[in-house]
C-alpha cells in the first residue's frame, strides 16, 4: 500500500531521471497529484465504510441477543415440538382456498396428524397444533414437518407455511451477519425472520 509519503518519493525520482528535452508538464504534475489524492481519499472512505459495517453487525447482534429464549416466525416447514407444548404457524393463499388441510409428520416420514382448516379467504391464517397424535396421545418431542394442501381455483394446491420456533443463541461473522440458531433447526439469518412473538 502506498502511502504520500512514497508518492512524494517516486515523484521526486520521477522528477531527477526526466529527459531535460522533455520535462514532465505542470497539468501531468498536477493530474498525477490529484489521481493520488483521490486514491487515497478512496482507501480511507473504504476503511471507515468497513468499520461502519462492522459496528452495524455488533449492533445487530446486540440487539438479537435479547430474542434468545422468544419465538420467531421464519419461513420453514419443521418446527420443534417441546415436551408438553404445541406448536404453531401461519399459512398464506394468494387467493380464496378450500379444504385446507395440514398434514404432520415425523422425522421418519410417517403422517402423525392431520387437521382440518376447512375454506380460507385470500390472505393469512394462523394454526396450532396442541402436540397430540390421532390417538389423542401426547407426540414424543421432536421435529416435525408440516404440509398445506387446499383447492385453488378447482386445484389441487400446496400453500405456503411458515412456522414458528424458538431462538436459543445469537452467532455472528461470516458471511451470513447475524445467525439465530432455533432450537432443533438450525441457524437462520436475522433478516429472513418475519414476525417475533
Amino acid at each position: 500500500k502506498l502511502e504520500q509519503e512514497d508518492f512524494f518519493k517516486l515523484l521526486t525520482e520521477q522528477l531527477n531521471m526526466q529527459d531535460p528535452s522533455k520535462p514532465v508538464e505542470n497539468d501531468q504534475m498536477i493530474a498525477q497529484m490529484t489521481s493520488f489524492t483521490m486514491a487515497e481519499g478512496i482507501t480511507g472512505l473504504s476503511e471507515r465504510f468497513d468499520q461502519f459495517a462492522s459496528d452495524m453487525t455488533s449492533n445487530q447482534a446486540l440487539q438479537a441477543s435479547t430474542m434468545v429464549g422468544r419465538k420467531v416466525l421464519v419461513p420453514t416447514s419443521k418446527a420443534n415440538l417441546e415436551s408438553g407444548a404445541g406448536i404453531s404457524g401461519m399459512i398464506a393463499t394468494p387467493q380464496t382456498a378450500q379444504n385446507v388441510k395440514i398434514s404432520i409428520k415425523d422425522s421418519t416420514g410417517a403422517t402423525v396428524k392431520t387437521i382440518e382448516v376447512g375454506d380460507m379467504a385470500q390472505g393469512t391464517k394462523e394454526f396450532e397444533w396442541d402436540g397430540k397424535l390421532e390417538n389423542g396421545d401426547e407426540a414424543p418431542a421432536g421435529n416435525y414437518s408440516f404440509s398445506v394442501n387446499a383447492q385453488v381455483a378447482g386445484q389441487s394446491e400446496e400453500l405456503p407455511i411458515q412456522m414458528h420456533a424458538r431462538v436459543q443463541s445469537v452467532s455472528t461473522g461470516g458471511d451470513r451477519g447475524v445467525v439465530l440458531n432455533l432450537k432443533g433447526l438450525g441457524g437462520i439469518k436475522l433478516s429472513d425472520v418475519t414476525e417475533i412473538s
